[in-house]
């Protein structure tokens, strides 16, 4: 989501790049957006203050000589480290005690910008009319290596991708048995069916597989987020929940199809003119829960597969006619 923002702010220095302070998983990720220089990790967990190790990493930041940082997280913590470092223009949105640390607060009108991508965009008050939609560039020279360590199928039609997890909590999360028929769906068409996630998702894809007698290759927990990002872009479709690899495979500019329960694509879409997103739009969505607080979930449990690849049917029909690359 701070990608557009990165490439403007990129396309306004004269160096052309900005460095970014990001936890050290997202690494991967972070390489591969364009406009970004160096990738500084940040060892924090959620929540964790460590005041002493804070001050040691604002020294080492405060070498760099940074002429101005933008805080994204909306969070007392995420601004210590600029402060700390005596970066002397601190930018970002006001909230939860942040007066002195940020310099420059910026008012945020959530009903005007909805989209978070737009709200971390105008941070870099563009002459641009509107925020780009996020890339990112994978990097096909690893692909080969890593089909053959995890012993991915290099014979089938073509390769579709299920992103069954979502770190929200379970009000996010398609019911395993439709992801399956999914898969069953593809499988039988003699396409390879990669499963794709954390190792929280382990046990979901495990699921998802059992169900189509093994055929299905399980791969959460098993790659890093580089791994993910580089084989997604070989991915001819992507099916998944609301969560971060909605938001990588729309980046990467792959056909995505994006299940919506208790979230709201009016807030957090996938960002892309190849992803479409499907919802019932139920009287009780979107509730933004982490369990639904009705008990039945109804609007996932009664979203079906065939409606999903209803939506991917007509997505690849408009590429088609659309006359753009083939997708693999």
């Amino acid at each position: 989501m701070s990608q557009p923002l990165i490439a403007e702010l990129a396309r306004q220095d004269p160096a052309g790049t900005v460095d970014i302070l990001a936890p050290g998983w997202t690494a991967g990720l972070c390489q591969r957006l364009p406009g970004i220089g160096e990738v500084i990790a940040s060892p924090f967990s959620h929540g964790e203050l460590n005041l002493t190790q804070r001050w040691a990493l604002a020294k080492q930041i405060a070498q760099h000589q940074y002429r101005q940082a933008y805080v994204l997280p909306n969070s007392f913590k995420s601004a210590l480290i600029p402060w700390m470092a005596g970066i002397p223009r601190r930018i970002g949105y006001v909230g939860e005690w942040r007066y002195g640390l940020l310099n420059i607060s910026c008012r945020l009108d959530k009903a005007l910008r909805p989209r978070l991508v737009d709200r971390y965009f105008d941070l870099a008050q563009s002459s641009l009319p509107s925020s780009p939609h996020p890339r990112i560039e994978s990097r096909k020279e690893t692909v080969p290596s890593l089909k053959a360590r995890l012993q991915l199928d290099h014979d089938a039609n073509g390769v579709i991708v299920l992103c069954p997890g979502a770190e929200y909590g379970p009000a996010k999360r398609w019911p395993s048995r439709h992801f399956s028929s999914i898969a069953q769906h593809y499988l039988s068409r003699h396409y390879a069916v990669w499963i794709m996630g954390s190792a929280k998702d382990f046990e979901v894809g495990e699921e998802i597989r059992q169900l189509n007698a093994h055929q299905a290759v399980n791969l959460c927990g098993k790659t890093q987020l580089a791994d993910a990002i580089d084989l997604m872009d070989c991915a001819e479709a992507v099916i998944t929940n609301d969560s971060g690899l909605m938001h990588v495979a729309a980046a990467l500019g792959r056909p995505t199809v994006a299940v919506f329960g208790s979230s709201s694509a009016a807030f957090t879409p996938p960002l892309s003119e190849r992803a479409r997103t499907v919802s019932l739009s139920l009287s009780c969505s979107p509730c933004f829960k982490r369990l639904c607080p009705l008990g039945h979930m109804d609007c996932l449990e009664q979203l079906l597969p065939e409606a999903v690849l209803a939506e991917l049917t007509l997505l690849q029909n408009m590429i088609q006619r659309s006359g753009q690359p083939p997708t693999i």
